[in-house]
């Protein structure tokens, strides 16, 4: 199976998104097709054996719409507000106002030049939203309607009604009749007026995903060149900068390229993609993120991710995909906004006969059908979830929580149990060798010379220090043979005919190893220390104690989970001393040291038999498995790729405050998109009873609407809509964790 975005031109409404997905979904070779309103595309899973992507292309034509190829996230840089046409109609429109209102007075409207004035007018109007009556059309044909649909028959109707009049009155001189070419023309005015303030408004929420198209910088500098020869400078597009290739960068100018820092250092920015505001100290050895910007300093960089392997790249792509994905009320929406086109021609139909039938005039009961089709066309239901989605979405990447699926917007609110890793989560990960027990057989630079070439094989957490300690003091490490590593308990090599284990206890027992050294782990436990025990040749010759700093936000965030009733689980697969040290000062509800990754898995399979919703934060590839069961998973972005890909979120900025963050966004999101339906049914239930006349009929209050102001109208919901959304938007920019 493949799966491919398309761009697509054409929806205006959730009935137009949702026919375009039902007509996908049913075809063969599709596995599954995803349209999102917002940002205009479609996400299709299908068998690339089966169908090409001009047969997708084809579908999306025969649904009524058009394919505009593959979809770029740098689209969303292209302004698709023709703003220019609507400034020349705004002046249609007050002209046909000055028509009605001013130039002709009672006298004058009843002759030749009003009625061909008005006529002229409204076929450029037609022309105009030419591009609505087409889509219209075909979703009536194909049976799919949406807005456009209602639109269509709306203005069709009245407009060719209102020809029919004209004739009538050039060629048969009658008098009683009624035309209705201004209401053609406000119809589709406002419709179109609606469009681009709700276009003006979704481009506001992609804010956040314009910058991070727009971050890097269009040009770099190479090094090239050679000690002998000397080196040289030359300015380069990101196209022609290769892997491996040394990038220059100064103070006020954006990193290039995902690379390694090789010489110089640096204090860079990286809140664009992190949300951390603190700049970052770069030396020898650190990571660079293409987009930041060097404060202070020079750096030189190898160039190790370009074009699409890069870290911006990736998320851009990964917000794309997921894009298309709905959460439970968003579909629901969609579902309602296709079915309830149906149910408004149904409606205005009934209306138009009932009215004549209770004798109105074939005018006033046209009126009335016109009316209703117009002022209840679902604009404002389909806005009300997908731009709340979005809007979160963002302000949750301007934080640096970057969320992979849209889903966790509805599910992280149930959360219940937060589920920690420790070393790399709660603490900064960052060990630091504390203490050497030195048993006597070798010498102490030694022993780390043998246990620093061993973990430089590794990517756990622990390796780090000793990789670290090689580099520092630039020792060339022994030659490793046999390596192994056994999850969750250590490693095992061969150096030169020597066998080495290094890990936690649990490595020992493995190979049965007599451990005489307890009370040495039981001492440097107590003391705070990770313990591994360096064995040769099944005799352990040394204990080394790393210790690690908890994360200032660790202790923030759990104390808030406390405060809102969510109960927090450590599980580590470190000794009990240090996890009951970490424990005690973080305030953990639950711990459980000594852990396998099996283990971790079980518990969290408990934990989801007794129907807790468990969100599991952790950083490393030993939990992959556990962080696939948990209902809410979260990756801290030090980890591994493998848990990185498997998690629902990633913490960019690794601060765990943003947990709680997370939460509340999503209890916010679910409010404002009920508050969205809440307001979107009513001015739905409001229109609908008016403009049916059923006012009039039940209170005898004599208060009816007519089709262009229906129009107005129908505008002024989805700008509930967007307002409402809007503030929203400014409470979440507020969330921070007390």
């Amino acid at each position: 199976m493949k799966k491919i975005i398309l761009k697509i031109d054409g929806m205006t409404c959730s009935a137009c998104s949702n026919g375009l997905e039902k007509f996908l979904n049913k075809q063969a070779a599709i596995k599954e097709a995803s349209v999102n309103l917002i940002f205009s595309n479609v996400s299709i899973e299908y068998d690339e054996t089966l169908l090409t992507i001009k047969d997708l292309e084809d579908f999306v034509k025969k649904a009524g719409f058009k394919s505009l190829g593959e979809y770029k996230i740098e689209d969303e840089l292209i302004d698709g507000n023709n703003k220019k046409y609507f400034i020349i109609f705004l002046i249609a429109t007050l002209l046909i106002i000055f028509l009605i209102f001013i130039l002709f007075n009672d006298t004058l409207r009843n002759t030749y030049p009003y009625y061909f004035s008005l006529a002229i007018i409204s076929i450029f109007f037609i022309i105009y939203g030419f591009d609505i009556l087409k889509n219209g059309f075909k979703s009536l044909i194909l049976n799919t309607p949406n807005m456009d649909t209602l639109v269509t028959v709306s203005v069709g109707t009245s407009f060719l009604y209102s020809i029919y009049n004209l004739i009538l009155i050039l060629f048969f001189d009658i008098k009683d009749f009624s035309l209705y070419f201004e209401s053609s023309a406000f119809v589709i005015y406002f419709v179109k007026l609606g469009r681009l303030v709700e276009g003006t408004f979704k481009d506001k929420t992609k804010d956040a995903i314009k910058k991070l198209v727009t971050i890097t910088p269009p040009y770099g500098l190479i090094k090239q060149g050679n000690i002998e020869k000397g080196y040289i400078e030359k300015k380069v597009t990101l196209d022609e900068i290769n892997v491996g290739d040394i990038v220059v960068s100064r103070k006020g100018e954006k990193i290039s390229v995902d690379g390694e820092v090789v010489n110089g250092s640096a204090y860079i920015d990286e809140a664009f993609i992190t949300g951390e505001s603190k700049p970052r100290n770069k030396v020898i050895g650190s990571k660079v993120l293409a987009g930041s910007v060097i404060k202070d300093g020079m750096l030189e960089y190898k160039a190790e991710k370009i074009g699409k392997e890069s870290t911006v790249s990736k998320i851009v792509t990964l917000v794309a995909e997921s894009s298309g994905q709905k959460i439970t009320l968003q579909k629901i929406c969609d579902k309602v906004s296709g079915d309830f086109v149906y149910f408004i021609f149904l409606v205005s139909l009934s209306s138009f006969f009932i009215h004549l039938l209770l004798g109105s005039t074939f005018r006033d009961s046209f009126t009335t059908f016109i009316t209703l089709l117009v002022i209840s066309c679902p604009c404002a239901l389909g806005l009300a979830a997908p731009l709340a989605v979005v809007v979160s979405v963002n302000e949750c990447l301007k934080r640096g929580i970057l969320i992979k699926n849209n889903k966790v917007l509805e599910n992280a609110m149930k959360t219940n149990v937060v589920v920690f890793d420790k070393t790399g989560t709660l603490t900064y990960g960052t060990l630091k060798i504390s203490k050497i027990i030195n048993y006597g057989i070798i010498s102490n630079e030694d022993i780390l010379k043998i246990v620093g070439s061993i973990e430089a094989k590794d990517t756990h957490p622990i390796s780090f220090p000793f990789k670290e300690y090689l580099s520092e003091n630039k020792i060339k490490g022994y030659e490793v043979l046999e390596f192994e590593n056994f999850v969750g308990m250590g490693l095992k090599a061969k150096i030169d005919n020597d066998i080495f284990l290094l890990g936690s206890s649990k490595i020992l027992e493995k190979f049965n190893v007599e451990n005489k050294r307890i009370e040495d782990e039981k001492n440097l436990g107590i003391d705070g220390c990770t313990i591994v025990y360096v064995v040769k040749n099944n005799e352990i010759i040394s204990l080394i104690g790393l210790k690690d700093e908890i994360r200032e936000s660790s202790y923030r965030l759990v104390d808030t989970l406390k405060e809102n009733k969510i109960k927090t689980i450590m599980l580590t697969g470190d000794n009990n001393e240090v996890a009951k040290q970490v424990s005690l000062k973080l305030g953990i509800d639950e711990t459980k040291a000594n852990l396998m990754p099996q283990e971790k898995f079980n518990i969290i399979d408990k934990l989801n038999e007794d129907n807790n919703f468990v969100m599991m934060i952790v950083d490393g590839i030993n939990d992959a498995p556990s962080l696939k069961r948990a209902f809410i998973s979260v990756a801290i972005d030090t980890g591994a790729d493998v848990t990185l890909n498997l998690s629902q979120v990633i913490i960019k900025n690794n601060n765990l405050e943003n947990i709680f963050k997370l939460i509340t966004i999503s209890k916010k999101t679910l409010f404002i998109i009920k508050l969205n339906l809440f307001f979107a049914f009513l001015y739905n239930f409001i229109a609908i009873f008016i403009a049916s006349g059923l006012l009039k009929a039940i209170f005898n209050v004599n208060f009816s609407i007519n089709p262009s102001v229906a129009s107005v109208v129908m505008v002024l919901s989805s700008l509930v809509i967007i307002l409402n959304t809007f503030i929203f938007k400014i409470f979440v920019a507020k969330i921070e964790v007390r």
